[in-house]
């Protein structure tokens, strides 16, 4: 049975069951899937995602006897590790604190390796292009297979670290929007680019039905949700200072917004500071079975990040025939149509923002096509078993399992006039 090893920065957790999803596609076909996580499980799972907690491989803490095992790779397979030291060392503009810190990954690639070598692997996939593809890497070529990479927004737009060699190096690169991949041409000319692939994320448009009609309560609230982590790259903040122009306006709202993280004690003062206890509500972490509930009292569903690939919030919103307002960044626009499926805000400007949400306030009983337009959107270019399918018709494609010997397979060698390491 082919053995793939999947790698994730933190698995299992709430904000990425896709990975979970496509570990699930891979074995219903006939492949066994090692679910490995950098860090150990994230604090937010509930509900099924819990059933994955026995049998992740999880990388931290790290055990005495592969620490010892991963040293005496490193040891012994110092040539095979030369690219990795000669581009941390000798090569690019990363920080010391950055080459340092790859140092260290570099370890836990070798540590990876000496993990996960007893299931006789054929293939790494890692998720994200975070210091797990580094490990990932690393551990690929001290075990002599491949690796692919799925990328979604961070990873390519902020958090670009070293991402020159592992482009070079991969097998397969996949990333979840055309944006993305222009990006990547334009900025890694050297990269073979017919290894790097456009495949989206999807939703289960068809479990999510869209909310029964009734007259709406004029007199009501107007209910803003939003959901994500709250970290500065979400840019929660933005929506609070938000808030408080709609109510110096005279609208009368709720604002709702789910998720947990960094930034939970600082929006709170911020709501404080503002008078918005009666606005706005910071939910904490919602069960995903419950988040159709919130979907379905919306009049609309906002995003404010900075930066993003194509949240799996808008779709599910969108499948939910809900009206959308997200920042015209990156590859929303792939999935928002401005003034089609949804509506876009030009990226922080705070007049654009309100001004649109009164519109949409204002016109929400004529909106009603946009709702339906937003579901069929989702239905045709976003659906999750049609992605998934065709995720793993790629991944399964990009490497063919070695048959008789598991030897170690010819990695190319880079020399130090090749492109990835001027």
């Amino acid at each position: 049975m082919p053995v793939i090893a999947y790698l994730a920065n933190l698995f299992p957790a709430a904000s990425e069951r896709y990975v979970a999803d496509e570990i699930g596609e891979l074995r219903d076909r006939g492949y066994l899937v090692i679910p490995c996580s950098v860090r150990g499980a994230a604090l937010d799972i509930d509900g099924d995602l819990k059933s994955w907690l026995t049998e992740t491989v999880c990388l931290w803490p790290l055990r005495l006897g592969l620490t010892v095992k991963a040293a005496w790779l490193c040891l012994t397979r110092l040539t095979d590790l030369n690219v990795f030291l000669f581009r941390i060392l000798l090569r690019g503009t990363e920080s010391p604190g950055k080459r340092l810190r790859a140092l260290a990954h570099t370890f836990l690639g070798a540590y990876y390796a000496a993990v996960i070598e007893k299931f006789h692997p054929q293939h790494i996939h890692v998720h994200h292009g975070y210091f797990g593809s580094w490990i990932a890497m690393v551990a690929a070529r001290l075990l002599g297979i491949d690796f692919s990479m799925t990328l979604h927004g961070s990873d390519v737009l902020l958090h670009p670290a070293y991402l020159d060699l592992k482009l070079e190096l991969c097998q397969l690169c996949v990333t979840i929007s055309d944006f993305n991949r222009r990006h990547l041409v334009a900025h890694y000319p050297f990269v073979d680019t017919s290894k790097i692939v456009v495949q989206r994320l999807g939703v289960d448009a068809a479990a999510q039905a869209p909310p029964a009609l009734h007259a709406q309560d004029p007199a009501a609230p107007f209910v803003i949700f939003a959901a994500g982590r709250l970290s500065p790259v979400k840019d929660h903040a933005f929506l609070i200072r938000a808030c408080r122009v709609l109510k110096s306006r005279g609208l009368k709202f709720t604002c709702l917004i789910a998720g947990e993280g960094p930034k939970r004690r600082s929006l709170e003062v911020m709501i404080r500071d503002f008078g918005l206890q009666n606005e706005v509500r910071l939910l904490g972490q919602i069960a995903h079975e419950q988040m159709s509930g919130y979907y379905r009292i919306a009049g609309l569903v906002v995003l404010t990040s900075r930066s993003e690939g194509i949240p799996v919030v808008l779709m599910e919103a969108m499948a939910h025939e809900k009206l959308v307002l997200a920042p015209n960044i990156t590859g929303i626009p792939e999935l928002v149509r401005d003034g089609n499926t949804g509506f876009l805000y030009r990226p922080g400007s705070m007049e654009d923002f309100v001004d649109r949400v009164e519109i949409i306030h204002h016109l929400q009983p004529w909106l009603g096509g946009m709702g339906r337009a937003a579901r069929e959107c989702v239905l045709e270019r976003f659906d999750r078993r049609k992605n998934l399918a065709a995720f793993c018709d790629r991944l399964i494609a990009a490497f063919a399992p070695p048959t008789g010997a598991t030897g170690r397979l010819s990695w190319r060698r880079i020399s130090h006039e090749d492109p990835v390491l001027q």
